[in-house]
């Protein structure tokens, strides 16, 4: 019967065949043991001279680091191990054999596992990384499904930015100057005057020259936007939502958090509600901690960031920025025009923003306004504008960055692990 790894749990006591890669292995003269790998997760084979053909054991000894093959054995308990199941192996049969694979279980630099990040996804860490990331994805559909949302799909190609063009990819549109994404916000509003309650889910792209553990040149973003909701409750549906990943990759990646030595007693503590503090009493705290050059009206850098999480065992919200940092689409307060109904959700143990939101604009007279302040005078924002114009209700949204909750949850160091082919400001290869 072929089976895979992820399912051995249904095979107790029988014997099965599954497709796999040897990722290590080590021998004695009368054992080996074989470190195997299927795609779905990691197991190992244990193989018995004396319970094994001589030719078998022979090939098990010879087998080299990815050499695929299909593998047969008994599946039976092994409490020792994480995984808690082991193959007694009764054959082996080579399907291709790898020769000097060049990564190897030595510690090997950070741009060597770069320019092989191709084969480095293979190993167990950056597997678990990835299983993480497709949880977090899963969970995101589920909840947004199960909340009444509908997803859209906005272009990559744009005419028009969300916020500026100087960090934006331009590229020629047959005659025409167009940006690759940097967020798809303005069309998901759009969408939402159509359909209520909707998400995108898809890459963006920002020409931004940072070299920082926290920024990638290609990400991906998940952008929901919501009709007759207000401030408030956007806050509370940004809330559930985080509350709902981190409790779904929780439950439902026990083991890859393990083999990331990811200590969930942090992720735990991260219960809706949040906290929230205003943008005035940010500055305060910062002064407090010893950054006496902040000034209000400045924007946070990532120092800033990470001081302010320190005061709090969950994400914390960051409420009601400056009008003149923030974008142009955003509502202001309806007591303090210098300030908008904003917030930044700010991940705990120095990984960041990962939600930027805020209630939208829907004034007609207030959006010309801004479009004259920001110079929004072209065709390519006459269609927003529109908004405005025909039926706007109050609306809000926001959007998560995928790569930095990955990191977070994962508790790795650098978004560049959090992404399969990570784009960095010099790394177009593999």
């Amino acid at each position: 019967m072929k089976t895979t790894i992820s399912q051995v749990s249904k095979h107790l006591e029988e014997t099965v065949t599954i497709g796999a890669w040897l990722s290590n292995k080590r021998s004695s003269g009368k054992i080996a043991f074989l470190q195997l790998r299927d795609g779905t997760g990691f197991m190992q084979g244990v193989v018995v001279k004396n319970d094994v053909s001589d030719e078998t054991f022979q090939r098990a000894k010879n087998l080299t680091q990815e050499t695929s093959m299909y593998v047969t054995g008994k599946i039976v308990e092994d409490t020792r191990s994480p995984f808690g199941y082991e193959m007694q192996v009764s054959d082996i049969q080579v399907i291709h054999e790898a020769v000097d694979y060049p990564i190897t279980p030595k510690a090997h630099g950070t741009e060597f596992l770069m320019d092989h990040r191709h084969l480095w996804l293979r190993s167990k860490k950056q597997h678990a990384i990835m299983k993480v990331r497709n949880e977090i994805i899963r969970a995101t559909y589920q909840f947004f499904n199960d909340n009444g949302f509908v997803k859209v799909d906005p272009p990559i190609l744009t005419g028009s930015s969300a916020e500026g063009t100087t960090e934006l990819f331009h590229t020629k549109y047959f005659d025409e100057e167009a940006y690759l994404s940097q967020s798809g916000q303005l069309y998901m509003e759009a969408a939402a005057m159509a359909l209520g309650k909707v998400f995108s889910f898809g890459p963006t792209f920002r020409a931004e020259k940072s070299k920082t553990r926290r920024h990638l040149i290609e990400f991906w973003m998940i952008e929901p936007e919501m009709a007759f909701v207000e401030h408030e409750e956007s806050l509370e549906i940004q809330e559930n939502y985080v509350n709902y990943v981190v409790q779904s990759v929780l439950e439902n990646c026990k083991l890859e958090l393990g083999v990331l030595e990811r200590d969930t007693s942090e992720l735990e503590k991260v219960k809706a509600p949040f906290p929230r503090i205003t943008y005035d009493d940010a500055i305060k705290l910062l002064k407090e901690k010893g950054f006496d050059d902040i000034e209000w009206g400045e924007d946070f850098g990532a120092p800033h960031e990470t001081a302010i999480a320190e005061s709090f065992d969950k994400p914390v919200f960051i409420t009601n920025y400056p009008t003149e940092i923030k974008a142009f689409y955003m509502q202001p307060h309806p007591n303090r025009p210098e300030v908008v109904l904003c917030a930044d959700l700010i991940a705990p143990e120095g990984y960041g923003e990962i939600i930027g939101g805020s209630e939208r604009i829907n004034d007609l007279e207030l959006m010309k306004e801004r479009y004259e302040q920001h110079g929004l005078t072209g065709e390519a924002y006459k269609w927003y504008l529109e908004l405005s114009q025909y039926g706007s209700v109050p609306h809000s949204g926001f959007g998560l960055g995928l790569e930095r909750t990955v990191a977070w949850i994962s508790g790795v160091d650098h978004v560049r692990e959090t992404i399969p082919f990570p784009r960095l400001l010099n790394r177009l290869y593999p």
